[in-house]
C-alpha cells in the first residue's frame, strides 16, 4: 500500500512538472520566407526541430515558405516532405500541358505549326496575353498532394497549427494574409512569381508572390498567436552584383530581388535578442534549382543543427511533443470512395469535352493518380487556364467537383511561327506563319483555323473542323488553301534551274479521333498543280505545265513521342494516299520514326518512302532527300524522284538543361543516313544506294528548335546547316 502511494505521488509530482513546464513555455512562432528552389532548406530546419522536440504555436510562410508550412501544418512530416520535393520532376512541373502523346490530335497539330508561346487572344477588337509563361497547372495539382486534398479540401482554419500564408495583391501592392479558405489555392497565390507564373484569381484580387511585399512575415506570427519567441528562416536569393545585371531577365530578376531584400532587412530589424534567425549557407543553390532540393535541405538541417543549443531550450518531453505532434497530423485521411461526379458550369465549352477524359468510377475509392493525369489531358485542348477539382460531402456522398477555368483571353487565339534555314550551298529561306483560331463556334466544337504565310513559300488555307458527336470522336472537316514553293533543280549536284510551284486545293474529309494516338480521315480532294520555269532551261516535262483534277484521299496519322521537338521516347506513324484518274496517278506516302532512351542518350531513328503505283509524280508531289536530317551532305531538295526511300539512324547526347520554366535540353548527336531515288528526276552523280553522316548541335529556344550541323555524303559531297524556328 506505501508503495502504491508513493507511485501515485511519484505521478502527480511529473505531471504537475509537466504542466508547469507546459505552461511556462513561451509561444513559438515559426516564419519560413521564401526563395524559389532554396526554400527547400526548410525542410532540414523542421527535421531538426522535430528530432528536438520542439513545438511551435503558430507558423507563417511566403513563397516556397509557404509550401512547406501548408504541408507541415497540414500533417506531413519532414520525411515525406523531403521525399515529396525530392521525387518531383521541376522541369517537368514548369510545363503545363501533359506529354506531347497525351494531347489531342488538334492540339498536336496546332503545336506543329505554331509555337506554344506565341498564342494571343483575339477580344473585342484588342489583343490580350496570358498573365505569366505558366499558368501553374502542374504545380497546383502537385500542392493538391502535398495537402491531401484528394481526401477532402483542406481549408486554413480548420487546421491544428495556426498558419498564415503571404500574398501580394498585383493590383495594388497590398500585403494579402491568407488565413483561411483553400490550403492549396493559398500556396499557389503565395507562389506566383510575376511574369514567369500567371497570378492566381482569388476572392475578387490577382494575387502573386508574397515576397514582394512579406518575404519573411515576423509581424504575422507575433499577431497571430503572440509569439513570444520567434524561429525565422531566411532563404532569400542576394541581389545580383551590378556587373551581372544584363538582359532584360535578368533586370526583371534583380528588381524581385532588391524588392525582396528590402522587407527582409525590415522583418529581421524586427528580431528580439530571445529570437533565432537561422539563414543556411546555401551556397550556389539558386531560386530555380529545384533538382537541388536534397542538398538545400540538408544545408537546412546543418544550420539549424549549428544553434541546437538555443532551439533545445525550446524543447519539450518525448509525451508532451507527441501528443502536440499527433493534433499536427490529425486523423489518418484515406481516399474516399467517389459517389458521383460533377463539372463546373462552363460559358463555352461543352462539359462532355472534360468528361471524356476521366477514368474515375462510381463508386470506387478516388485514384488521384489517375485523375491528375486525365486532368492534365484535358488542360492539354487548351480551351482552360486551369482545371482543379475539389472532393466535396454533400449530404453523406461524396462528389467529386470538376473546375476547369476557360481562357480569360479566348476563345479566338492568333499564333505565329518563324523558320530561317541556310546552308554552305548558299541556299537561304525564311518562313513567317501568322494563324488566326477561332474556338467553340458551336457547342460540339467547331474550329476555324487561318493560316497565312510569307516568305520563300506563301500560301493561305483555311480549315473548318466540326466534331459530328459531344467526345469529338467523329468528326468532318473541310481545307482550302493556296501554297506557292520555289523549288531549285540539280544536275550531277550543280544548281541548274528553279521552278515557282503552286497548289489549289480543296478537301472534304470525314474522319475519327484514335483518343490520343492520332486520327485517321478519307475524303475528296480537288486541287489545281502549276508548275513554272523561273530560271535555267527546261529539262523535263514533269516540272512544267498544269494540272487540274480531283482524286480520293486517306491518311492515318499517329504520334506517341513525348515531346513534339527532341523527344527522348515515344514514336510516330505516317501514311498518307492520294489516288485521281483525271491527274493521272495514284501516291503514297509512309514516314514511320521512334526515339528510346539509352544509358546517357537517346536513340532515334527514321524510315520514309514516298512512291507512285500508278503515273509519274508532279515536282510539288514527288519524293525530296537533300536536306538537314534528310540526307543532310546534299543540298535541301536536290534529289527527286519517284520512288524515294530513306532510313535514319541516330544517338544524341544531352549536354545541358534549359531553365526550369523553358522545356527543352541541349544534345550534340550524330545521324547515319541511307537514301535511294528509285525513278530519279535528275541527273545524279551517284545512283543506287547513297549514305550520308551529319554530326549536329540542336536545343529548344524561344522560337523553337535550333540546330547548327554539318553533313558529308557519297561522292565527297558536304554540307552545312543552320536551322532556327519551327518547320
Amino acid at each position: 500500500m506505501r508503495c502504491r502511494r508513493l507511485l501515485t505521488c511519484l505521478f502527480l509530482v511529473s505531471a504537475a512538472t509537466a504542466a508547469v513546464s507546459a505552461s511556462a513555455r513561451p509561444i513559438v512562432g515559426l516564419v519560413l520566407g521564401g526563395g524559389g528552389a532554396r526554400g527547400a532548406a526548410h525542410v532540414g530546419v523542421i527535421e531538426e526541430l522535430e528530432r528536438l522536440h520542439v513545438p511551435v504555436d503558430c507558423i507563417a510562410g511566403t513563397s516556397m515558405g509557404a509550401v512547406v508550412a501548408g504541408a507541415w501544418a497540414a500533417g506531413a512530416s519532414a520525411a515525406q516532405m523531403r521525399a515529396d520535393l525530392g521525387r518531383a520532376d521541376w522541369a517537368d512541373m514548369f510545363q503545363d500541358n501533359p506529354d506531347y502523346a497525351d494531347l489531342n490530335y488538334r492540339s498536336k497539330l496546332l503545336q506543329q505549326q505554331f509555337l506554344p508561346g506565341s498564342e494571343t487572344g483575339v477580344r473585342n477588337g484588342g489583343v490580350e496575353t496570358p498573365a505569366g509563361l505558366v499558368s501553374g497547372q502542374k504545380i497546383k495539382l502537385f500542392f493538391d498532394h502535398l495537402v491531401r486534398d484528394d481526401a477532402g479540401e483542406r481549408v486554413i482554419e480548420q487546421l491544428p497549427l495556426p498558419l498564415s500564408i503571404i500574398a501580394t495583391d498585383i493590383g495594388d501592392g497590398e500585403r494579402v494574409v491568407l488565413r483561411d479558405g483553400s490550403l492549396s489555392m493559398a500556396m499557389r497565390a503565395s507562389i506566383s512569381v510575376p511574369g514567369l507564373m500567371a497570378p492566381l484569381d482569388y476572392r475578387g484580387r490577382k494575387l502573386v508572390d508574397g515576397g514582394l511585399v512579406d518575404n519573411l512575415p515576423v509581424r504575422e506570427v507575433r499577431e497571430r498567436c503572440g509569439a513570444q519567441v520567434v524561429i525565422a528562416v531566411g532563404v532569400d536569393t542576394p541581389p545580383l552584383p551590378p556587373d551581372e545585371v544584363v538582359g532584360l531577365l535578368s533586370v526583371t530578376t534583380q528588381v524581385i530581388h532588391l524588392l525582396t531584400e528590402q522587407n527582409v532587412r525590415a522583418s529581421v530589424a524586427s528580431l528580439t535578442p530571445s529570437d533565432l534567425y537561422i539563414r543556411p549557407d546555401l551556397g550556389t543553390i539558386g531560386a530555380a534549382d529545384f533538382g537541388r532540393s536534397a542538398e538545400a535541405a540538408d544545408r537546412g538541417l546543418a544550420a539549424a543543427r549549428a544553434v541546437d543549443q538555443r532551439l533545445a531550450a525550446l524543447s519539450v518531453p518525448a509525451p508532451e511533443y507527441a501528443a502536440w505532434d499527433e493534433r499536427r497530423r490529425g486523423q489518418h485521411r484515406t481516399s474516399p470512395r467517389i459517389d458521383a461526379i460533377e463539372i463546373a458550369p462552363l460559358a463555352r465549352v461543352n462539359p462532355e469535352a472534360v468528361r471524356r477524359y476521366i477514368q474515375q468510377e462510381i463508386g470506387a475509392p478516388l485514384d488521384t493518380a489517375t485523375l491528375d493525369r486525365d486532368l492534365l489531358r484535358a488542360y492539354g485542348d487548351g480551351d482552360y487556364q486551369s482545371v482543379d477539382y475539389a472532393v466535396l460531402d454533400q449530404h453523406g456522398r461524396n462528389v467529386l467537383r470538376l473546375m476547369p477555368v476557360e481562357k480569360s483571353w479566348g476563345p479566338d487565339y492568333g499564333r505565329m511561327a518563324l523558320q530561317l534555314e541556310s546552308d554552305l550551298n548558299g541556299s537561304s529561306t525564311y518562313r513567317l506563319r501568322l494563324g488566326y483560331d477561332q474556338t467553340w463556334i458551336n457547342r460540339l466544337g467547331g474550329d476555324l483555323l487561318i493560316t497565312a504565310e510569307a516568305g520563300s513559300s506563301a500560301g493561305l488555307a483555311l480549315d473548318y473542323y466540326q466534331p459530328l458527336v459531344p467526345s469529338q470522336r467523329w468528326f468532318f472537316e473541310t481545307q482550302a488553301g493556296y501554297s506557292r514553293d520555289d523549288t531549285d533543280y540539280f544536275e550531277r549536284g550543280r544548281r541548274i534551274a528553279a521552278y515557282r510551284s503552286s497548289r489549289t486545293a480543296l478537301d472534304l474529309a470525314f474522319g475519327v479521333n484514335l483518343q490520343r494516338l492520332g486520327q485517321i480521315k478519307f475524303g475528296w480532294r480537288e486541287s489545281r498543280i502549276v508548275n513554272q520555269l523561273e530560271t535555267g532551261v527546261v529539262v523535263d516535262s514533269l516540272l512544267v505545265g498544269q494540272r487540274l483534277g480531283g482524286g480520293w484521299l486517306a491518311a492515318l496519322d499517329m504520334n506517341q513521342f513525348d515531346r513534339l521537338y527532341f523527344p527522348s521516347r515515344g514514336w510516330s506513324a505516317q501514311v498518307n494516299w492520294f489516288s485521281s484518274d483525271s491527274l493521272g496517278y495514284t501516291r503514297t506516302a509512309v514516314d514511320l520514326r521512334a526515339a528510346w532512351p539509352w544509358r546517357d542518350y537517346v536513340v532515334g531513328s527514321r524510315l520514309s518512302w514516298v512512291g507512285s503505283s500508278r503515273g509519274a509524280l508532279p515536282i510539288t508531289d514527288a519524293g525530296k532527300l537533300g536536306g538537314f536530317l534528310n540526307l543532310t551532305g546534299f543540298a535541301t531538295g536536290q534529289l527527286i524522284g519517284n520512288d524515294v526511300a530513306y532510313a535514319q539512324w541516330r544517338a544524341e547526347r544531352i549536354i545541358g538543361r534549359a531553365p526550369v520554366w523553358l522545356s527543352g535540353d541541349l544534345r550534340l548527336g550524330l545521324a547515319l543516313e541511307l537514301g535511294k531515288v528509285g525513278q530519279p528526276y535528275t541527273l545524279q552523280q551517284r545512283y543506287g544506294l547513297l549514305n550520308s553522316v551529319a554530326i549536329y548541335l540542336g536545343g529548344e529556344t524561344p522560337v523553337g528548335p535550333a540546330y547548327v550541323g554539318l553533313g558529308r555524303g557519297s561522292g565527297g559531297s558536304v554540307n552545312a546547316y543552320l536551322v532556327i524556328g519551327a518547320p
